[in-house]
């Protein structure tokens, strides 16, 4: 029996944990829905306990799927948000009503899962096998919703869609966030290839609603919903304008949609993707029927998760965002530019995992930045800090490029760097935002 939520995490990363390894290839006996699909008839179902919206994409499904979650709890519907991966703490990513679940509730719903897992076996063509670390992460959560009541779950994918654990609920909508190239070496190496993957949790019948996609993107989203006979709803064809600005209290977001109606927000997650991300989020809620404008605009504006061009700092002013793919993170720079227009004081720590567009990524941070130190992402999955230094070296020969594996070490060079008057911006990996947190 365990007696603290670290001994149900511990029990969780014992098993094969595929988010560990930035490698794995996208193998039929890796990533399979049966063993999965077999858990849940195990446990009776605990998806089936709760309506749930399920969320896909390269970038902003975090940050949509909070919005969502938001929504509906301000409407009075309790509500879960499953998200991946957390920054800091576990818990971030079983949420319930915008909170931490309580310690005891999931401790009990950690017993209940290993109680139940006592005489589960699993066996294919490839032998007997356990469920994996995010297979559990998953069953985690549908149970945790199940135990606290909860009427509503807001599911965000873990990796591509298809083959992803969360691709077992029947939700009442799919939404689609912007697709980049990201883990190429596990979903495929074009946008339309990753596009498929992701298309995969459109479900018969049920409705999808679409982010700004790349036309190849779309394509493959509209084939898809075709196929499966679901009316899709693109975020391009609603909006009339989005205009967004940043500024120090917020990003300052007007939208105004085809049919005549506008909505104002100042929302406390800064950037001009968070106006994307909120703009996607308002309209599934409003087709779903699931919108009130008292309501529901609040919630968004005070929405927050970590990681998301996060201040974490004051003197000097450190800013930590876990954009890891070439859009995000020109999107992050336009907004940290926007913030702090004068490029003297101005520091960056930088790391980036395996799998990344690194030579284009770098090109990015070398135009926004003087100094630039690059450090490890944490060990959670595979790095090669010394191959982005020499890319960075490589791209920007006349800037202070410097390699700081410790991140204790890299943060304290950054703020001789910086002073009290400068600012820090922490990116390129969730792994390294956290680690940076964790320390100040």
């Amino acid at each position: 029996m365990f007696k603290t939520f670290q001994e149900v995490v511990s029990f969780m990363e014992q098993h094969t944990n595929l988010e560990r390894s930035a490698t794995d290839h996208y193998t039929t006996r890796t990533y399979r829905l049966d063993r999965m699909k077999a858990l849940l008839d195990h446990f009776g179902h605990p998806e089936r306990s709760f309506k749930s919206l399920h969320v896909a994409g390269s970038k902003g499904k975090g940050s949509t799927s909070s919005y969502l979650a938001a929504g509906l709890a301000a409407i009075g519907y309790r509500t879960g948000l499953y998200l991946s991966p957390h920054l800091t703490d576990y818990r971030e990513r079983w949420i319930v009503d915008g909170r931490f679940a309580s310690d005891p509730d999931l401790v009990e719903t950690g017993n209940q899962m290993e109680a139940g897992l006592r005489d589960f076996h699993f066996r294919d063509e490839w032998g007997e096998s356990r469920p994996t670390t995010f297979e559990l992460y998953t069953l985690f959560a549908y149970l945790l919703y199940k135990h606290l009541g909860c009427q509503y779950a807001v599911l965000e994918t873990g990796l591509g869609g298809r083959l992803d654990a969360t691709n077992t609920v029947d939700p009442e909508a799919a939404i689609l966030c912007p697709i980049e190239l990201e883990h190429t070496r596990i979903l495929g190496d074009t946008i339309e290839k990753i596009a498929i993957e992701k298309s995969k949790i459109i479900m018969p019948h049920r409705p999808v609603f679409v982010g700004l996609e790349k036309p190849e993107a779309m394509q493959v989203f509209r084939g898809e919903a075709k196929a499966q006979e679901s009316t899709l709803t693109s975020l391009a064809d609603e909006l009339d304008s989005l205009e967004s600005r940043t500024t120090f209290q917020g990003e300052v977001v007007d939208i105004a949609w085809k049919n005549g109606t506008r909505d104002h927000l100042v929302l406390s997650m800064i950037g001009t993707v968070q106006a994307q991300n909120a703009a996607l989020a308002l309209l599934t809620l409003r087709h779903l029927g699931l919108y009130d404008a008292g309501s529901t605009i609040p919630a968004f504006e005070r929405n927050h998760l970590p990681g998301r061009f996060e201040k974490v700092s004051e003197k000097p002013a450190i800013y930590i965002d876990g954009a890891h793919t070439v859009n995000s993170l020109q999107g992050l720079l336009e907004t940290y530019d926007a913030l702090y227009p004068d490029e003297g004081g101005r520091v960056a720590i930088y790391g980036a995992l395996l799998d990344k567009d690194h030579r284009h990524m770098c090109g990015l941070m070398a135009r926004s930045f003087d100094h630039i130190i690059v450090s490890t992402p944490g060990t959670y999955k595979k790095s090669d800090i010394q191959a982005i230094w020499q890319i960075f070296r490589e791209t920007a020969p006349d800037k202070d490029i410097r390699l700081v594996p410790d991140n204790a070490e890299a943060l304290s060079e950054a703020k001789a760097l910086a002073g009290e008057t400068g600012s820090i911006l922490v990116a390129g990996s969730f792994y390294l935002g956290g680690a940076i947190k964790s320390l100040l």
